[in-house]
């Protein structure tokens, strides 16, 4: 009887726990559906599962939710993960009202707006919450004591502000805080040393004040993972890290920590990955390093290190081993290469002296070498590539010695090679030539021997750079089949024949230079075809005939040096296309005679003009004056009577067709209108000739035009007809649809516009002072120059941005420009920006609640390099932060006065890289010094290597050009999701303005 009852008993109980499971699993499905319809935004129908029928009602199959079958039901929700569904809204607080729910993870999405505090503690059951790269802004959530079970707190890659709060420091439960990628502000907090449970810490990529690691992280003794790369930290790394024994990787890179790396290190017994380089970090390695027997990547490069390298930590089996940019002496030792574990070995840029250990890579997979800019001698080791895992041998500016090793001739998985700067010499293996390599620099060597047509089976080599050698022979024809090469550079050798004319087929070439060789026949016309090509050097050769009119085609081209050769016939007029892009232009010690062109009649071409005895023009001494061909009186007649014919011919045509003229419309010819003016097309027919040209450019030439009435016009005609190219037709249609609507004080008005069969025009205000890249970057000649001081330029910043967040946020639809650049931001009498050239500019083709946009994926690359944003790198999408990318890189040009990718920077670096280690170089105060400037925790920042000279710069100057140099590193940030949008940048822009 008993047992009948209990078994009852137990029936009636598991039926009531049904019953109530399954409730709970409706009222969940209920919370669900009524969060996603009220708080959430499903663009791409990614949770469209999420749908209660009579026949299933329980939501534990449905997109990104999981159901706790740990206690015997599939019926409770415990999380809801939604990453990478393309979501919009703000924070759905209400999945916190499911009782079982323990995750939140909504982590690459596009949800944005605050997250209130309070709302928040509906959440406080939950163990997980992860938000990572998503738009949310305003300050960091507060956690109150509720929260005493969260374990994972990931908001990374947001837009949250202001300092840490306090209260994270009590939550005594978390395992993992990230940070990462954040715009906060105040110091690094001492109190997350009170979280003594967590196992991994991220603040990394977040612009902190400048404040030293809080010691109280020695607290954090389950630490196994620290990374605070790029947060500003200073002084030096206290002593308390090296007590943290668990920890497995440590990352305090490219920051200013100063001092010496301590003995203490040796503590670390769990380590396996030490990242320090990009600091200030002196003194010598502590032999203790080569105790670390876990360790497997090391890297310190781009500190201020010394000494030799302790023999222990070579003996290291190490994966990754870097100590480039250091000043470390010495030799390397043989055991090195005994290493079986090294993948990555870069030392390059100290002072290492002797012989590379021969082994190196015998015992060892080896995928990288660098070891450039040392003082090594001796051969390159012959068995780098003896697993058949290297893919770079960079080896440059050395005093290396010995034949190329022909085993590396068999590399099949080498795809970089540079070893310029040696003495190197012999035959280059002719398996050498064939690898599947991206880029090949052999430069400033005593190599020999020729280019053997079988280099067309590297198809993947985009740079060929073997200049100044003894290499001799043809240039081989199957050069052509390198479809790839955007570089080419042979010169300073002993190549003969002629330039083969099938160039035309590197589609992708952008810099050719074969100068100083012994090549003859004449210039390809096809090398026209090469549309990216930048620079053309074809200097000191022999070749003959006329310069071909087509390089005046070139849409890109700004260095062109054909001198001392044996060139005959005219200049080409058609070279006066590229007279406003040429930063190079030399034909000199040729034989070509005739005039020089008009618009080539300056002091500035004179220099490129010398030599050419039979060339002549006004006032360009030493170039001779032309001289007219003497007439027999008999000529000179009949041409007078047949001008005066022909003038009253005309004259008679006009006065008969005039009442034509003004009864119809010219048929040929549509006219639109967008401003009120006071001329027609008529009245600029006239004046687009030679004479009035101000530039050119890929989609056309742009005219000064002067009416009668004394208004200055600038008009931009493009190619029209049957013939005209279609990215031409692109730029007209652009330009009409985007500034035909826009009306925006700091755009570019768009008077009218005029669309003929054969050509069509653009016609806009006129701006008196050109770009702002003339002004910065065109010398001290160019008329506005002396009115660029800071105050002018910081002027110039705010309005730029104003008219760039019109089209990002107020136009409708939102426009995307694609080519933002201080050439396209041009500058009127007073110095009041407009943008400009919306020949590239898109409609944006939806919009999320936080107004971050996107367009259909582009077929090409569209901007200006050095402005380009890397994300099309890798895709190819595009919305508004691209354009936020480039402004950044203007307001970067404004504070430094040097363009984009200036040589000054050094190799590989760009106005951002260089900008971004300036603003991490923080020192001592100098008294001569205003450029070092105080922050508010009274640390100084040196600016003077970045602030262009030329302006005359006070302390208050200096405070503000900081502050600018800030949200210039907020726009320029590699991911976009860190950058603000335009209206934000203005808001950061105009907060940065000192009040008087």
């Amino acid at each position: 009887m008993i047992t009948i009852t209990t078994s009852l008993f137990l029936l009636l109980s598991l039926l009531a726990l049904s019953c109530f499971l399954q409730v709970s699993s409706n009222r969940d499905a209920e919370i669900l559906t009524r969060v996603k319809k009220t708080r959430l935004l499903d663009q791409e129908g990614n949770l469209d599962d999420w749908v209660i029928t009579r026949h299933k009602q329980s939501p534990c199959d449905w997109s990104g939710i999981t159901c706790d079958v740990t206690k015997g039901s599939s019926l409770a929700v415990t999380t809801i993960d939604l990453s990478g569904y393309d979501l919009s809204g703000e924070f759905p607080y209400g999945f916190c009202r499911i009782r079982t729910l323990i995750n939140i993870t909504l982590s690459e999405n596009y949800l944005n707006g605050t997250i209130d505090s309070v709302s928040l503690s509906l959440c406080s059951r939950i163990q997980v919450l992860i938000l990572t790269e998503n738009n949310f802004t305003g300050k960091l959530p507060e956690f109150s004591p509720e929260f005493r079970n969260l374990h994972v707190l990931e908001l990374e890659s947001n837009f949250f502000s202001g300092e840490i709060p306090e209260s994270y420091g009590r939550l005594t439960s978390l395992e993992v805080l990230n940070l990462n990628g954040n715009p906060l502000s105040g110091i690094v907090p001492a109190f997350l040393g009170n979280l003594t449970e967590l196992t991994r810490l991220e603040l990394a990529y977040i612009g902190f004040d400048p404040s030293p690691i809080p010691a109280t992280f020695g607290n954090l003794t389950k630490l196994s993972y620290l990374r605070l790369t790029n947060s500003r930290l200073i002084g030096e790394i206290p002593d308390s890290i090296w007590n943290l024994v668990l920890l497995e990787n440590l990352d305090l890179a490219t920051n200013s920590l100063t001092g010496e790396i301590s003995d203490s290190i040796g503590k670390l017994e769990s380590i396996y990955q030490i990242e320090l380089y990009d600091n200030q970090l002196s003194g010598k390695l502590p032999e203790s390093i080569g105790d670390l027997t876990d360790l497997r990547y090391f890297d310190v490069s781009q500190n201020n290190l010394t000494g030799n390298v302790p023999e222990k930590i070579v003996a290291l089996e190490l994966i990754s081993f870097n100590l480039n940019d250091n000043f470390f002496t010495g030799e390397l030792p043989e055991i090195l290469a005994l290493n079986p574990n090294l993948i990555e070995f870069k030392i390059f840029n100290n002072s290492f002296t002797g012989k590379l250990p021969r082994n190196l890579g015998k015992f060892s997979e080896l995928s990288e070498f660098d070891v450039s800019t040392n003082k090594f001698t001796g051969e390159l080791p012959p068995d780098l590539c003896y697993k058949k895992k290297l893919q770079k041998i960079i080896s440059f500016s050395n005093r290396l010695t010995g034949e190329i090793p022909e085993s590396y001739g068999d590399c099949r998985s080498l795809n970089y090679i540079r070893t310029a700067d040696n003495k190197l010499s012999g035959d280059v293996p002719i398996r050498f030539w064939e690898l599947p390599l991206t880029r090949l620099e052999l430069s400033n060597n005593q190599l020999q021997g020729s280019i053997p047509p079988s280099i067309s089976t590297a198809g993947n080599l985009s740079q060929l750079e073997i200049s100044g050698n003894n290499f001799t022979g043809a240039i081989p024809i199957k050069i052509c089949d390198l479809r790839d090469l955007r570089v080419i550079d042979l010169s300073r050798n002993r190549f003969s024949g002629s330039i083969p004319s099938c160039i035309n087929r590197l589609k992708k070439l952008e810099r050719l230079e074969m100068q100083e060789n012994l090549l003859d026949g004449e210039i390809p016309r096809s090398v026209s075809s090469c549309t990216e090509l930048t620079e053309l050097n074809l200097a000191n050769n022999r070749l003959r005939g006329g310069i071909p009119s087509e390089l005046g085609d070139l849409p890109v081209l700004n260095y062109l040096d054909l001198s001392n050769n044996e060139l005959s016939g005219e200049l080409p007029p058609e070279l006066l296309k590229l007279k406003l892009k040429l930063n190079q232009f030399n034909v000199s010690d040729n034989k070509l005679d005739g005039k020089v062109p008009t618009g080539f009649q300056q002091d500035i071409f004179l220099p490129g003009l010398l030599g050419n005895p039979n060339l002549c023009g006004p006032n360009l001494d030493p170039i001779r004056p032309c001289r007219s061909k003497p007439k027999t009186r008999y000529i000179i007649v009949i041409s007078v009577i047949c001008i005066v014919v022909l003038t009253g011919a005309l004259v008679w045509l006009f006065i008969k067709t005039k009442p034509l003229l003004t009864r119809q419309p010219n048929r040929t010819n549509n006219v639109t209108v967008f401003q009120r003016i006071g001329f027609t097309e008529e009245d600029i027919y006239p004046h687009l000739t030679e004479d009035n040209i101000i530039g050119s450019g890929g989609s056309g030439v742009v005219y000064r035009v002067t009416l009668k009435s004394g208004q200055i016009l600038a008009v931009k005609k493009l190619l029209g007809g049957p013939g005209q190219k279609p990215e031409s037709e692109s730029v007209f249609r652009s330009e009409v649809e985007t500034l035909g609507r826009v009306r925006h004080g700091n755009i570019v008005k768009l008077l009218m516009c005029c669309n003929g069969e054969e050509f069509r025009f653009l016609v806009y205000e006129f701006m008196e002072n050109g770009s702002l890249g003339d002004v910065l970057h065109s010398g001290k000649e160019h008329r506005a120059v002396s009115q660029l001081d800071w105050t002018t330029r910081f002027s110039i910043a705010i309005g730029a941005a104003q008219g760039l967040a019109y089209l990002h946020h107020d136009s409708v639809p939102a426009i995307v420009h694609r080519d933002v650049k201080s050439n396209n931001i041009l500058l009127d009498q007073e110095m009041k920006p407009r943008v400009a050239d919306f020949g590239l500019a898109k409609p944006l083709k939806k919009v999320y609640n936080d107004g971050v946009s996107d367009v259909s994926p582009m077929s090409c690359v569209a901007g200006s390099y050095g402005y380009i944003a890397p994300e099309y790198g890798y895709t190819s999408k595009v919305n508004e932060k691209s354009d936020v990318y480039s402004f950044g890189v203007v307001l970067l040009e404004l504070i430094s006065g040097k363009r984009p990718n200036d040589s000054s920077f050094g190799e590989n670096k760009d106005i951002v890289k260089y900008a971004m280690e300036t603003a991490l170089c923080y020192s001592s105060p100098s008294p001569e010094n205003e450029a070092m400037n105080r922050d508010s925790r009274g640390n100084y920042r040196d600016l003077s290597k970045l602030v262009d000279q030329k302006m005359e710069l006070s302390n208050s100057d200096y405070e503000e050009i900081e502050k600018v140099l800030d949200v210039a590193l907020l726009c320029t940030s590699s991911f976009p999701i860190n950058r603000p949008t335009m209206r934000k940048a203005v808001e950061l822009l105009k907060e940065n303005k000192l009040l008087e």
